[in-house]
């Protein structure tokens, strides 16, 4: 059999059912996958595990090290091989700045349809992660590559943080207020673009998104009134945000207009343009989510589109908010924007938009 040429090849897209984190399995459904792995033995040094949905597990080394570890892979959610490696790789690091830790190294994940896609187009999807790798400083190290009958790409990412730096989702305060630093829409545009409706601007901005690495976690982690630290993506903002208010234990609320949004997404959405995942995320949480009589169907595939590569989610002290945003600014995040706040603990968490 001759190997594909890459003139020849399909659109990456077309070669996947679901691309980038709106892969990702329905929160409600993934709880229930989960149920049976909380009796597991569970040693002293495990910090963060599974528990919270946090972002990835942390393991103490000692008194001044504790290990990240986490991983991140999906199908396509563009066409181009370089771009779809360079989302992919900054999707998965990004779990190691979430924790407030600094990336080490990574090891690849490669699953790749051979018989359809060329040695060249592979290679093109490897360089991209590669080069996003280099950005954050660190090595990949290794990894393991498969035949697959979907292209697959992404990270094992390793990180290093003091003990006492870790920021868990889950340990949000009454009173905090509620940082995002990337704007929402990625999901919008990804079913934009499959259907060929994008255009060159819209892509820019969604590369522009998807690829910036979010390099201020382990500045937010130092400041003390930071308390809480996730990054938002597959399950969209709502559902990240009830995963602080449920660690919490309190009711977590988003001011809706405040919320930062790429350039042309709510009407792209109102147009239809939305991911399946959105739809599922809404059936596994809403009734936990609060919304205003009037909120538009679009604003709500909005709230729970999935992010790929999305931004940090940050629940700090309403003195440090100065600090936080100084610190989002500092490393070229323009969009950081206060979107709401963490309110009164509650025996049933719940998020609530206004």
């Amino acid at each position: 059999m001759n190997a594909p040429q890459p003139g020849a090849e399909p659109r990456l897209t077309s070669l996947s059912h679901g691309g980038g984190c709106g892969c990702k399995i329905a929160p409600g459904v993934l709880s229930r996958i989960l149920e049976g792995t909380a009796s597991m033995p569970i040693p002293k040094e495990l910090l963060v595990g599974i528990e919270t949905s946090d972002d990835a597990a942390v393991y103490q080394l000692n008194d001044e090290q504790a290990l990240i570890a986490t991983t991140d892979f999906f199908m396509p959610i563009v066409d181009d091989p370089y771009d779809f490696g360079r989302i992919a790789a900054t999707n998965a690091i990004s779990d190691v700045y979430a924790m407030g830790g600094r990336p080490i190294l990574a090891l690849a994940l490669v699953a790749m349809p051979v018989s359809i896609l060329s040695v060249q187009t592979i290679g093109r999807i490897l360089e991209g992660g590669a080069s996003v790798c280099r950005a954050a400083g660190i090595p990949i190290a290794g990894g393991h590559t498969i035949d697959s009958v979907e292209a697959i790409y992404g990270l094992v990412a390793l990180g290093l943080v003091h003990p006492k730096q870790i920021k868990r989702n889950a340990d949000a305060r009454p009173g905090d207020l509620l940082v995002l630093g990337k704007p929402l829409g990625v999901g919008v545009m990804s079913a934009a673009l499959k259907k060929g409706e994008l255009g060159v601007p819209g892509y820019a901005q969604m590369i522009a998104t998807t690829t910036q690495l979010n390099t201020p976690g382990p500045d937010l982690a130092a400041l003390p009134g930071v308390h809480a630290l996730t990054d938002v993506t597959g399950f969209g903002l709502a559902g990240h945000a009830l995963e602080m208010a449920r660690g919490a234990r309190c009711e977590l609320r988003i001011d809706w207009p405040a919320v930062p949004l790429m350039d042309g997404v709510r009407a792209w959405a109102a147009r239809g343009f939305v991911t399946g995942a959105s739809g599922r995320n809404w059936a596994s949480y809403g009734r936990e989510v609060t919304l205003p009589a009037e909120f538009a169907a679009e604003d709500r595939a909005l709230l729970t589109d999935p992010q790929t590569s999305g931004g940090l989610l940050v629940s700090c002290a309403p003195t440090s908010l100065d600090e936080v945003l100084a610190v989002f600014r500092r490393h070229g995040f323009e969009h950081a924007s206060v979107i709401g706040s963490i309110g009164s603990p509650s025996d049933a968490p719940r998020v609530s938009v206004s």
